[in-house]
């Protein structure tokens, strides 16, 4: 692929989402907590913030939000992320929320045989009203210079109007020269009060058009584009043989020929904290890749991992590592950011590079 240099572009990366205070009781369940952590996090800001946080690179992040405590709470824990924060924009507040707000993420962990789960409050959210012609891309793409663009599933689940957005977006970039990548990121309870999966496909297959780089998890490509796998079904999602999913992003391929990777993400959750973690990847010659297979991975937090292994494939592209290199380096990062709590990774770059050479879980000291 070719990138824009560095020497050309202030941003490495610019993603378009929404930030949410997520609000985590730790071991115990949402409904039965009396206390909560609160981290920041969201889809896409999470590939900016592991792209800057752990490999270094200059990202920012084009969202919005209600202007009152909640929002600057929000906005000094995107300050300790370190992505940039000159494209947030802040919307005046009613005094209760009304026309405007912020997005709240209660999510509990899980264990052994209790899953992972997850209750969001986000309605009428201040990103969700952006409309096209908020943002000045040319600003950014151009006279700013971003080599790379960002953008998601669930940024255009939000409501009308954002995949709008991020339709305006991408063609901006795609004028301007930058990498595009987008990350299907089904979330049915985003979906399904405004038509459930066909809507989503609706609405994905319109903008994956317009992508570089596609990410996703198993469920993603069936739920988020329509695409069956050979032998997987969606109550039967433990099948996860690499020979089924090459057909099915061959099937992608066909569809979108504008895409120079597609990447999956395979997870066989044994136990909401035991995991089969493991990535895949297709070019646009149409050649595959494999990670390496991390059995009986063990999850302390697994939100997140998907965005982390985003962020560590694209640091392999805009490095200009091989694509295996790439996929490896995501498959690292990504099982780093589940051994930690909150949506995103603490990781360092380190931390990611000596996984991928296989080092031991001992102690070092």
């Amino acid at each position: 692929m070719k990138i824009r240099s560095k020497e050309s572009c202030r941003w490495d990366l610019v993603s378009l989402g929404e930030v949410m205070l997520r609000l985590d009781p730790g071991d115990l369940r949402v409904n039965t907590a009396r206390q909560f952590r609160v981290w920041e996090g969201g889809g896409e800001y999470n590939v900016a913030r592991g792209l800057r946080k752990t490999f270094g690179m200059k990202s920012s992040i084009v969202t919005a939000l209600a202007d009152n405590s909640v929002g600057r709470l929000v906005e000094d824990l995107m300050l300790q992320g370190g992505v940039d924060l000159d494209h947030l924009k802040w919307v005046k507040y009613d005094g209760v929320g009304r026309s405007v707000r912020n997005g709240l993420n209660f999510t509990e962990r899980g264990f052994g045989v209790r899953a992972a789960a997850g209750c969001s409050d986000r309605g009428h959210t201040a990103v969700s009203q952006l409309r096209p012609g908020d943002i000045d891309w040319n600003s950014i793409f151009v006279r700013e210079g971003a080599r790379w663009f960002h953008t998601g599933g669930i940024f255009c689940a939000l409501s009308e109007t954002t995949p709008l957005v991020a339709r305006e977006a991408m063609q901006a970039a795609r004028t301007a020269g930058a990498g595009i990548s987008y990350d299907l990121n089904y979330r049915p309870s985003l979906w399904q009060s405004i038509g459930g999966k066909a809507k989503a496909q609706e609405v994905n297959r319109g903008l994956v058009s317009l992508a570089d780089v596609l990410v996703g998890n198993e469920e993603d490509f069936t739920a988020a584009l329509g695409f069956s796998v050979p032998g997987v079904h969606d109550e039967n999602l433990t099948q996860l043989d690499a020979a089924s999913y090459q057909s099915m992003m061959a099937a992608v391929r066909g569809d979108f020929p504008n895409l120079k990777v597609i990447a999956v993400t395979l997870r066989t959750a044994h136990t909401a904290s035991r995991n089969d973690w493991r990535a895949l990847a297709c070019d646009a010659a149409g050649r595959f890749y494999e990670s390496v297979t991390r059995k009986n991975l063990e999850v302390y937090d697994r939100v997140g991992g998907g965005d982390s292994f985003a962020s560590g494939l694209l640091y392999g592209l805009l490095t200009e590592r091989d694509l295996q290199w790439s996929l490896e380096c995501g498959a690292a990062h990504g099982a780093l950011a589940m051994t930690t709590p909150g949506d995103t990774s603490m990781a360092t770059q380190q931390d990611v590079f000596n996984l991928m050479k296989g080092q031991s879980a001992r102690i070092a000291r």
